[in-house]
């Protein structure tokens, strides 16, 4: 998801009275190493969380794992499975950043299978908030008499798994803005679909790919008419290895033509629009009601068909309005030292910034509302 820090949430948790199993400095260690192996299956478990896992025998780690791919074995079976000596397990303790799962899905829970093995002591990093869970595999811990510690680096956790717990707290997809602007802060030149100008080069090749490589973590992408129109995109992540992202254009009265590349059959395409609603080979027209309030219905329509994420690469007109909304969690800003003197102003825009990096000759600054 960038290089981000960390942002802090509001999420209630609960840390129990326990006894000495390790110092508070040991917690923190063993879970930062839990958070490290659940970013390894960054773009690969959604629509799950990012887990990791460490299990712990006198401050030794015994076995460590985490979740590499939806559908496939959970951190806790593969943390559980590396251990060599299975009898260590009963006097060990297992750290994970995400509270066990306590129901069946793809796997079976991994609540039953810490069970099973006779852990003693578990320590969690923040409360799973899906419904499924949300307490139930705690709870299913300690009616087994094991000692449950949560909250440990809990504001890191979630900002690691920041898009799934806001899909599953605000009831809405995790939304991304982001533009390239120039220091003198434009984004474009004054461009109109008969002047056949290509879109200005703003980034560097060094910022080109890091786009391209948050396209293959976010579940889509959006842009409005005008971009669509002017910029013919292929919303594509073809400079980065990884799947392509659903592609989403903005398309009131239906009047972009379908040679557009983003129309091919490198992907699926939504078209929000207030016209009709049918599905075509790889093209789904999806219908809006208001197009003057279309990024609630966008946020609520993507919500109801399971998509945890998306980021928003233009145009102005489609940046300001979510932005207006006060619907967007992060905004991702280059800025190049290039001039151009005039064109189309960058979208006004306040947040607080959590990062600052150079990329190649860009700047890369990174912030969330606040």
């Amino acid at each position: 998801m960038g290089h981000v820090t960390k942002m802090v949430l509001s999420m209630p948790f609960r840390v129990t009275s326990l006894p000495t199993f390790a110092s508070v400095s040991n917690h923190e260690s063993y879970m930062k190493r839990c958070l490290e192996l659940a970013a390894l299956g960054i773009g690969k478990v959604a629509p799950n969380p990012m887990v990791g896992c460490v299990i712990v025998h006198n401050d030794k780690i015994i076995g460590e794992g985490y979740h590499q791919q939806y559908g496939q074995a959970h951190a806790e079976v593969n943390a559980i499975n590396a251990v060599q000596d299975k009898s260590l397990l009963t006097e060990s303790t297992l750290y994970v950043n995400l509270e066990p799962c306590a129901h069946h899905g793809k796997t079976p829970p991994c609540a039953d299978l810490i069970v099973q093995h006779k852990l003693k002591h578990v320590v969690i990093c923040n409360r799973d908030p899906f419904a499924e869970v949300d307490g139930k595999g705690i709870a299913k811990l300690e009616a087994a008499g094991i000692t449950v510690e949560t909250g440990i680096l809990a504001p890191e956790g979630l900002w690691l798994n920041r898009i799934f717990f806001t899909f599953h707290t605000k009831k809405r997809p995790y939304i991304i803005l982001k533009w390239a602007q120039t220091i003198d802060g434009f984004i474009d030149r004054d461009r109109a679909p008969g002047d056949h100008q290509p879109p200005l080069k703003i980034t560097c090749d060094e910022s080109n790919r890091l786009v391209h490589k948050w396209r293959t973590e976010e579940a889509a992408i959006l842009v409005g008419k005008n971009t669509a129109l002017l910029d013919d995109p292929r919303l594509t992540a073809r400079h980065w290895p990884g799947k392509n992202p659903l592609r989403l254009v903005i398309d009131p009265q239906l009047q972009l033509p379908s040679t557009l590349r983003m129309f091919n059959d490198e992907n699926e395409t939504w078209v929000f629009n207030a016209r009709k609603a049918y599905c075509e080979k790889n093209i789904c027209f999806e219908q809006i009601n208001d197009p003057s309030e279309f990024p609630h219905e966008i946020a609520e329509h993507l919500y109801k068909k399971g998509i945890q994420s998306v980021i928003i690469e233009g145009g102005k007109n489609t940046l300001e309005h979510f932005y207006s909304a006060g619907l967007w969690d992060e905004a991702r800003i280059f800025t190049n030292p290039m001039r151009i003197g005039g064109g189309i102003a960058a979208p006004r825009f306040t947040g607080k910034e959590v990062s600052r990096e150079h990329i190649g000759e860009d700047i890369l600054q990174v912030y969330i509302p606040g």
